[in-house]
């Protein structure tokens, strides 16, 4: 049986380039969306990195003028340049943006069902 990374992961990550603000507290960093899942994303680390790790952060996806993806994250990693967060908390109108953007990506209406059947077990 084989342990890559793809074989753990239970959510497909979509590449995608929007406009992302990552916040913390007062601080503030636009940062550059690599790719994104129903359950997190990944950023490419801003400079300088003054985030503090085991504080919630919040992240605005600006998918055009009048949508925007908000959630509440956690940072789950820092590696070799890029931040990954988990996705703690995401309204309504968010998560339909989100699924309708993945849906589209995925272009297999049953694996976003099999994604969405993960994330509510989780």
């Amino acid at each position: 049986m084989s342990d890559q990374p793809s074989d753990r992961r239970r959510f497909r990550r979509i590449a995608f380039n929007a406009k992302t603000e990552l916040k913390q507290g007062g601080q503030q960093w636009q940062v550059q969306l690599v790719d994104l899942s129903l359950k997190g994303l990944l950023v490419q680390k801003p400079a300088p990195w003054l985030g503090k790790d085991d504080e919630p952060f919040e992240v605005d996806i600006h998918l055009d003028a009048d949508t925007d993806v908000s959630m509440q994250v956690r940072l789950t990693h820092d590696d070799k340049g890029q931040l990954g967060f988990v996705c703690t908390h995401i309204d309504l109108d968010s998560i339909s943006h989100l699924r309708r953007l993945i849906e589209l990506n995925l272009g297999d209406e049953e694996e976003l069902h099999r994604e969405l059947g993960e994330l509510l077990i989780l």
